[in-house]
């Protein structure tokens, strides 16, 4: 059998397990109750907690538990596995000993525990001594088997049905002298009936199950067409014997048999279907060369289709795309290119989504997404408890979308928030957004929740069940989840209720939307999705220009789909809380988007342009290398000395190239560096500009009027200085008298 619950438990580290067989013994030693460790509801290093600094010292990998349900054929309880000294210094005096809490009677207790351990103290058996001495480095398997009734000290004493909770406890002698405790286990064990004593019956009145199963991964496709390519090559291990998706579309298989079928709802991404049916036919891997996986994907695909047929199946976003995060950007048309992704489940899978059906990213919406949703047709979606907060009961609710009914079906929050894991999902390497080490304690505390709802409530609520988006669970820990979810079902605990049922009810209650803040706080950011918005403008405006050569020709359609689905995998749920890989996914789209408008650009001549007059045109060589006609305007830079006239829109046709000339007036002679760039109609630049050199020794019309203007002008002054000049002596002459006898004569000198 197949580790189940690896995990780490070092210095206040927590972990979860799987089978095996010692009894507790006391060992000649008194039960010791030590300080009690920084404890975690998930097995992380004590160095993950804020403000912790305590280095591990053991590492506690266990491998079973068992059994994860108590019933009345059970009579111990055992957990095996190993210990790891991972510390700088020989442990001696390891002992182990299984202790139990009260049993949590009220469901504020479960959800209490389900976020942070709870008091496991009530009951301490003997401690049994697992290794005499462990030195640094070396490791060692132990198993211990506690019975569930018996004698203080040596089992845990569970007289009466409840949900329990547990804690293994290893304690160890340093070498200093001094005892502590090492590591733990915290989690919760319930138990339906006692051996030999009580046991829980039915309800008259059984939970109404409900299953949905999503398979979903992070976006991985890099471009589509004859030869796709992806970023990186782990979708093939995912989809091959012993991953991830692997895993999940065989236990789904799983799922369908037996009384829980009726209850399961498929849940599947379109974008990972498209990425999966194109390495089918072969596919490149980014920098890597030829993909691995095509026989895998396959394989994958055509169980998949097989499985689906006459199933309930819902379209979930196309690409997983964050739906408030481009309500909230105002990106409307990728919010409709979204919910479109039902058209690509029939394509690949041959089977019709529920129609109308979305199943936002965490399962919450705001107003204005809503509404938009609304717009789009959507009359049903899938919300979490939290969306709808402050409203009683767990059946579907009726949403206001504008004036537009939308029926909401509530996803229970405590049994899928166990599954997720209490603690924040960290983004890793391959997307997985479940912690490793937090899986096997959520597989356990989930069906502790489940057992409670459908045991200890027995109110005929409705329970919908739905685990993490990318769910990255044990193999064995998800098999274990449905083989006792069968057996709640089979035992009349719960009634199989399928999907299609309930979004099809009338709902007895209206509901207000709920926007938790920590799902905001997780959104794509901001400065994402205003990149993203300015890219989809280029992309809308550049579509615009372009048009089909003839009707055998290329669609513009077939260009741009593409490119738009690469901005919409930019905004992926899976970027949630990772701006970086929402970047990466943007970085992606707008090379796309530049490779596709620098297809259409000006050709630079070879050789200097000599222009024989001063009004020469400038002869501009474009050329267009895409598939389509394209519609685009000549742009000519201002330049010191040359005077341009607008040209009227060009329309290039598909792969073609155009020699236009650009009339201009030379204003002086000499060299020039003219600036000639493309753009669409609606401004969007088409590939670089170019550098056109120009050589006049011609004077342009402009400058010969400007000379003759400037002539006349000093002509004219030039008279006018004349004509004064004479005008004053005449005036100088006309004041001489004409009778001089009255005029004494000059005198002569004389030497």
């Amino acid at each position: 059998m197949k580790r189940l619950l690896s995990a780490l438990a070092a210095a206040g580290m927590l972990v979860g397990g799987t089978p095996a067989l010692a009894a507790p013994a006391d060992g000649g030693r008194l039960p010791v109750k030590p300080a009690p460790a920084t404890q975690v509801w998930a097995t992380r290093p004590a160095s993950h907690q804020p403000g912790s600094t305590a280095q591990p010292l053991l590492r506690l990998d266990i491998e079973d538990l068992s059994p994860r349900l108590v019933t009345a054929a059970t009579t111990s309880v055992t957990i095996s596995g190993k210990i790891v000294n991972v510390g700088d210094r020989d442990i001696s005096d390891l002992e182990l000993r299984l202790e139990r809490g009260e049993a949590l009677t009220s469901e504020e207790d479960i959800r209490q525990a389900l976020r942070e351990p709870t008091d496991a103290e009530a009951v301490q058996p003997w401690f049994t001594r697992i290794a005499d001495e462990l030195k640094m480095g070396q490791s060692k398997p132990f198993s211990l088997t506690v019975p569930v009734r018996g004698p203080e000290n040596t089992s845990l004493r569970i007289d009466r049905p409840g949900v329990y909770p547990v804690l293994a406890n290893i304690n160890g002698s340093l070498d200093r002298g001094y005892r502590a405790r090492l590591a733990a286990l915290s989690t919760l064990l319930p138990v339906l009936a006692v051996p030999g004593g009580d046991a829980l019956p039915p309800p008259a009145d059984p939970a109404k199950l409900t299953l949905l199963w999503p398979l979903a991964d992070r976006p991985r496709m890099v471009s589509g067409g004859l030869e796709p390519v992806l970023a990186d090559d782990e979708l093939a291990s995912s989809l091959a014997l012993g991953g991830r998706l692997y895993g999940l579309l065989k236990a789904y298989e799983s799922a369908l048999e037996g009384p829980l079928g009726g209850a399961v709802c498929l849940a599947v991404d379109p974008d990972l279907l498209r990425t999966v049916q194109a390495m089918g036919k072969g596919y490149q891997v980014q920098g890597q060369g030829e993909g691995r996986g095509r026989n895998e994907a396959e394989l994958w695909l055509a169980q998949l289709r097989l499985l689906a047929g006459g199933r309930c199946v819902v379209a979930l976003p196309d690409a997983d795309a964050d739906l408030v995060a481009l309500s909230r950007a105002r990106l409307t048309d990728l919010v409709a290119l979204a919910t479109q992704g039902a058209e690509q489940v029939r394509t690949v899978l041959e089977v019709q989504a529920l129609p109308g059906l979305a199943w936002p990213e965490d399962g919450v919406l705001d107003q204005q997404t809503l509404a938009d949703l609304a717009q789009q047709g959507v009359t049903s979606a899938v919300v979490d408890q939290s969306a709808v907060a402050g409203t009683p009961g767990s059946g579907p609710v009726t949403l206001d979308a504008g004036g537009k009914p939308v029926t909401a079906v509530r996803i229970d929050g405590m049994v899928s928030d166990a599954l997720r894991g209490p603690a924040t999902a960290r983004p890793v390497a391959g997307g997985i957004t479940t912690p490793t080490e937090t899986r096997p304690v959520s597989v356990q505390n989930a069906l502790a929740a489940l057992a409670y709802r459908t045991g200890f409530q027995a109110a005929g609520q409705n329970v919908v069940i739905s685990p993490p988006r990318r769910w990255n669970a044990p193999t064995g820990e998800v098999n274990t989840f449905l083989q006792i979810t069968k057996s709640l079902v089979g035992s009349g605990f719960a009634t199989p209720v399928g999907l299609q049922s309930l979004i099809g009810s009338t709902p007895a209650q209206t509901a207000a939307l709920s926007y938790p803040v920590e799902s905001g706080a997780q959104e794509v950011p901001p400065a994402v999705t205003a990149d993203v918005s300015s890219s989809w403008r280029q992309l809308a405006e550049l579509s615009k220009a372009m048009s089909q050569q003839d009707r055998e020709s290329t669609r513009p359609e077939e260009l741009v789909a593409p490119l738009r689905l690469s901005l919409l995998r930019s905004v992926s749920g899976a970027w949630r809380g990772n701006e970086g890989g929402a970047r990466d996914a943007l970085a992606v789209a707008d090379d796309q988007l530049s490779g596709l408008r620098g297809k259409v650009s000006v050709t630079e001549p070879n050789s200097p342009i000599l222009l024989a007059s001063g009004d020469s045109p400038i002869p501009v060589t474009i050329r267009n290398r895409l598939d389509v006609r394209i519609t685009v305007r000549i742009v000519v830079e201002e330049t010191p000395g040359i005077v341009t006239s607008p040209l009227p829109d060009q329309l290039l046709p598909a792969g073609g190239d155009r020699q236009l000339t650009v009339p201009v007036e030379v204003l002086r002679s000499g060299k020039f560096p003219v600036h000639i760039r493309l753009t669409t109609p609606e401004g969007v630049e088409l590939g670089e500009r170019a550098r056109l050199e120009v050589s006049s020794s011609a004077y342009g019309t402009i400058t010969i009027v400007i000379t003759v203007l400037a002539g006349a002008l000093l002509v004219l002054l030039s008279a006018r200085r004349i004509y004064r000049r004479a005008r004053a002596s005449r005036a100088a002459a006309a004041a001489v008298p004409h009778d001089a006898s009255g005029v004494t004569p000059e005198k002569s000198s004389t030497s």
